[in-house]
């Protein structure tokens, strides 16, 4: 690459870093290219960056982990019964 490409290579990629984008680089099947393509062209298109960006996360994001306290918590209890009867135990010899 000559000097005066190396240069304006390096003035665009210093402009885009400045506007927030990155440069990634992504090893994906052929036949995936178009695709990664349209959602690259959705996240970049300002009409369309919100919705494709709230899809991307809904479907590929890791949900947060849930403890077993708040899985409880947000249980469905309706219609169970929920008490004991009281149990003195069993006979045991001695």
């Amino acid at each position: 690459m000559t000097s005066r490409a190396k240069s304006s290579l390096t003035k665009h990629r210093a402009r885009k870093a400045r506007e927030g984008f990155v440069r990634l680089e992504l090893n994906i099947r052929k036949e995936d290219a178009g695709l990664v393509r349209h959602v690259a062209a959705a996240l970049s298109d300002p009409a369309r960056q919100a919705a494709a960006r709230l899809l991307l996360r809904q479907r590929f994001t890791a949900s947060p982990e849930v403890n077993l306290k708040a899985l409880l918590a947000a249980a469905p209890l309706d219609g169970i019964n929920l008490e004991r009867g009281h149990d003195t135990g069993r006979d045991v010899d001695l």
